[in-house]
């Protein structure tokens, strides 16, 4: 079989390795593929494999020898997956291989917010510390989360694990989800709607999956309807919030701050306006990235191939 990775760096910029996908086949890597070379480098490969490179029906009609595409990612919107099952093209994604890492950098993102840690890191590598009249100093106004409510929009395993560790630092849980499981409740976490989680919540955290339902969640009216000076946590998806409204809800304090790890376009253009928001911190897309998450995707991205060659296809996404 002949298999293409054509966006292969995020996912291993060589700390890593290829050899599973090796062991399979006849394999070419890409870093990086622009998009009038994606027809040409899929050429007559059986297996496509991509991270954020997208897989059209133009491409698809021009490249016939496709039979697989596997997507180094959990998100699989850049694959015409209509398109694919109309050919008979297996599509499969890697569903469950961030929950620890991305809900940790939702709290990693939340207490850079409450602590300001690296502006302060800064300011005493600077001198400020050493010249001080007093004994300690801080610029803003620290946060403590004892006792507050986080409510969490989107309750699968990455909401539940960002929820375990906000009971860990003693906060309450407000989640809101489609699916509801029961057993999940306790003293200090409860499901509730939408309306009552905008109005309860200190920190509203996102990790739903992006929907028509769930696009731009995050709007002058949900953001009308939250606590003054609530703190709003992004590090799913990047069109779930928009992004004017949120800028605007910063810039008047209505929203205390933001920790993003998403935007809507990505990379991020200039002349977004969270660039220019007050209390706006914002972190290149890299939640998944630890090596930890990356190699357990690597796993099941090679899993996923070795399940189609086998004739059990697993993780399909357009059954």
């Amino acid at each position: 079989m002949k298999i293409v990775i054509l966006d292969g760096y995020t996912e291993n910029p060589g700390d890593l390795s290829w050899e599973a996908f090796e062991a399979m086949g006849e394999l070419t890597v890409y870093d990086r593929t622009p998009a009038d070379k994606i027809i040409e480098r899929i050429g007559n490969a059986e297996a496509v494999i991509v991270n954020k490179t997208p897989v059209s029906k133009d491409t698809m009609n021009a490249c016939s020898n496709i039979k697989y595409i596997g997507v180094l990612a959990t998100g699989y919107n850049v694959v015409d997956t209509v398109t694919a099952g109309e050919k008979g093209i297996t599509v499969t994604n890697i569903p469950t291989y961030g929950t620890a890492a991305v809900g940790q950098f939702a709290m990693g993102l939340l207490l850079e917010v409450c602590h300001h840690i690296g502006h302060h890191d800064k300011a005493v590598h600077e001198g400020r510390w050493e010249q001080c009249p007093d004994w300690c100093f801080w610029d803003y106004p620290l946060i403590e989360l004892d006792g507050k409510t986080m409510g969490i929009i989107g309750y699968g395993r990455i909401g539940q694990n960002t929820g375990k560790l906000a009971q860990a630092f003693g906060m309450k849980v407000l989640a809101y989800d489609a699916f509801k499981i029961p057993e999940l409740e306790s003293e200090t976490c409860k499901y509730a709607e939408l309306d009552e989680l905008l109005v309860k919540s200190d920190v509203i955290a996102l990790h739903c999956p992006l929907f028509p339902e769930t696009e731009g969640i995050i709007n002058k009216d949900t953001i009308a309807k939250m606590k003054d000076s609530v703190i709003i946590i992004n590090n799913s998806r990047g069109p779930l919030i928009v992004e004017k409204d949120l800028a605007e809800a910063l810039n008047s304090g209505k929203v205390l701050a933001a920790g993003l790890d998403v935007v809507s376009t990505e990379p991020i253009r200039g002349d977004n306006p969270l660039l220019k928001a007050k209390n706006c911190l914002i972190t290149p897309h890299i939640s998944w990235a630890p090596k930890e998450s990356r190699a357990r995707l690597m796993n099941i991205a090679a899993d996923n191939l070795k399940a189609f060659l086998a004739g059990e296809a697993v993780n399909v996404v357009n059954k």
